[in-house]
């Protein structure tokens, strides 16, 4: 089968023939049709962050496509059924953040194109336990990065507790917090979306955004706080240092901040005003299986809607640097034609 590998860090990918996985107890083979390119896709084949991921590697976790063989002890999925294959590979199932409904927090955790072979290749071996079904009416393309970016948003939101009527702000308008915008919409919120340039503003407001503003000619904190009192709930997918600095400062007390972008650099938290305004600084990463049915269901419905742009495997290298020259709106998908 086709693949892009990584052989090295900071090296281009390769994309070249690898054999095909077999199937093994508990899990699936998918035809992979479509696989989203994320950020992290990036930084894995970077070996950018402390936990480095395995060498030789095939990336990516936001792989869909069809079931083409099983396992004989899997039953609750058949030949044939459309499914996506997210970061969330597999979990232990029996520490306590499994029990207790927290799986994406198991310290044992395999994630897909990082400890193990993803979705950028014609085929993908899958955990059948940790696939998803993807509802009937929603094509690959257009649901591909929704197994990332929309249920990383989208458990964002949940984390906030924000709720329906209250002001929440999203501090980038690209792959996840275009996003981001609609699913807040779609959860009854009021949202402001905080980026630079036209398109970017123009497309936040095409997707809901109630608000908007322009960090290179406004301040967001001081805009915020002053036209709306603070934010009950900021998302923050942006990764530079001002980026958090502002999101923070735009929540008002008794607010959250969470946090689901990922710098290279620490970011300080003043702590004398997160005491002292009651303020939550929280860290989400991406979501349950539960999570990404719900996520999922929103799109079913036509309330969410994933802006893609499509290029074959064969450009993987083109499209990451597209990336790092933050040239992309929306989400690129690959596919595998």
């Amino acid at each position: 089968m086709k693949a892009a590998v990584a052989h090295e860090f900071k090296a281009p990918l390769c994309v070249e023939t690898v054999a095909q996985p077999n199937v093994k107890p508990g899990t699936v083979l998918v035809k992979i049709a479509a696989c989203g390119v994320c950020h992290t896709d990036l930084h894995a084949c970077h070996g950018d962050w402390p936990v480095k991921p395995k060498m030789p590697l095939i990336p990516g976790h936001e792989g869909v496509g069809t079931i083409v063989s099983k396992a004989d002890n899997v039953v609750h999925l058949s030949i044939g059924d459309k499914v996506g294959i997210p970061w969330l590979h597999s979990a232990c199932g029996h520490c306590e953040h499994c029990l207790q409904g927290d799986e994406n927090l198991c310290p044992s955790q395999q994630n897909s194109g990082y400890s193990v072979d993803g979705g950028y290749a014609e085929y993908c071996l899958a955990d059948a336990n940790y696939v998803v079904k993807i509802p009937d009416n929603l094509g690959f393309v257009e649901t591909a990065p929704l197994f990332c970016a929309g249920v990383t948003t989208y458990k964002a939101l949940k984390v906030s507790e924000a709720k329906p009527g209250q002001w929440v702000s999203i501090v980038g308008v690209g792959g996840l917090g275009h996003l981001a915008i609609q699913y807040a919409k779609a959860m009854g919120l009021n949202v402001i979306a905080v980026d630079s340039g036209d398109s970017k503003l123009a497309l936040a407001k095409e997707l809901g955004a109630d608000h908007c503003i322009d960090y290179q000619t406004l301040d967001p904190a001081q805009h915020i706080q002053s036209q709306f009192g603070g934010v009950q709930a900021v998302i923050c997918t942006a990764t530079s240092k001002a980026a958090f600095d502002s999101a923070y400062q735009s929540v008002k007390r008794g607010g959250k901040c969470v946090l689901v972008g990922l710098p290279n650099d620490a970011l300080p938290i003043p702590i004398f005003d997160t005491v002292l305004k009651g303020i939550s600084v929280i860290g989400s990463i991406v979501g349950t299986r539960q999570d990404l049915i719900e996520c999922l269901e929103f799109a079913a419905a036509g309330k969410v809607r994933a802006i893609v742009t499509t290029q074959p495997l064969a450009n993987i290298n083109q499209v990451f640097a597209q990336m790092q020259d933050n040239d992309i709106q929306g989400r690129i998908v690959l596919t595998m034609d």
